[in-house]
């Protein structure tokens, strides 16, 4: 096992943002499924098993609210089975965002989409129950359409709008493109590529100042940003696109880890620290 050499940290002022009042996040935990530290990142047990978390995250905004990626669906148990036989895992299910959202009293009429990270099947699922936009980049869509791995998106996504947003040409935080959603700088959408042609890192500033950076599947844990660690061989060669702009992601994110909260989609304990939904959100 060989971590990736330390990058320098982050030294120049950070980008400008101006969160209004009233902007918040809130986690969507619908599940997890189980894995084997050895398939997590490299240097792994293969005593030690792992519950991968498949949580959603809610972005409330005065512009409108958006979903960070969807988590499992009602149809979870058939999703799974359309996934190759080699990369199945137990899962346990929850509520599914949809469901937390109308028991929580939320109107869903304040949703203008989901952005996804990528269009795997654990990102995905919970499109199956939410009639709203699906926000995505051309070459996401690219990859979702034409990929063995997106097999489950194409299912669930076949009755929605999709939204195909576009990036300009600067950089946010290393990464050479990005969007920002709002222009307040307050949802910031960048290209990372790597996991899949079109994945994202999507960075959140609240009003508090904190700032979060949702990394999709750049690492599936934690311990592979701060100790800097890839995935093991065979499992870059089966999840990722290409192996050596993850690498480059990793180091990107890791020069940003003592600025900014991380959250990697599949650590649970990573959401610690954004709460669950209120019970009523309803006034």
């Amino acid at each position: 096992m060989a971590s990736l050499p330390a990058p320098a940290p982050w030294s120049t002022p950070l980008p400008a943002a101006d969160p209004p009042r009233g902007m918040a996040i809130f986690q969507l935990p619908t599940g997890t499924y189980e894995t084997r530290a050895a398939f997590a990142v490299q240097g792994g047990s293969f005593r030690e098993k792992r519950n991968f978390a498949a949580t959603a995250v809610l972005l409330m905004h005065p512009q409108g609210d958006f979903l960070i990626d969807a988590g499992f669906g009602e149809h979870v148990a058939e999703h799974v089975k359309l996934l190759p036989r080699v990369v199945r895992a137990p899962h346990q299910a929850g509520s599914t965002a949809r469901q937390q959202l109308q028991r929580a009293g939320y109107d869903l009429e304040r949703l203008r989409g989901v952005i996804l990270t990528h269009s795997h099947w654990d990102h995905a699922g919970g499109l199956d129950s939410l009639p709203v936009p699906i926000w995505i980049n051309a070459a996401e869509r690219k990859y979702a359409a034409t990929d063995a791995a997106g097999k489950v998106f194409r299912v669930v996504s076949s009755d929605h709008g999709i939204h195909e947003y576009t990036f300009d040409d600067h950089a946010y935080l290393g990464f050479p493109k990005s969007l920002d959603v709002f222009g307040d700088g307050s949802m910031v959408i960048a290209l990372a590529g790597g996991h899949t042609t079109g994945s994202v890192v999507v960075f959140v500033t609240l009003p508090s100042s904190e700032r979060y950076a949702f990394i999709g599947d750049i690492t599936w844990q934690l311990d592979g940003i701060q100790r800097r660690l890839e995935r093991p061989w065979l499992l870059r060669k089966l999840a990722d696109s290409d192996a050596a702009q993850v690498r480059q992601g990793i180091l990107r994110v890791a020069s940003l880890n003592e600025l900014m909260h991380v959250i990697p989609a599949h650590d649970v304990h990573a959401y610690d620290g954004i709460p669950l939904l209120p019970a009523d959100m309803s006034q």
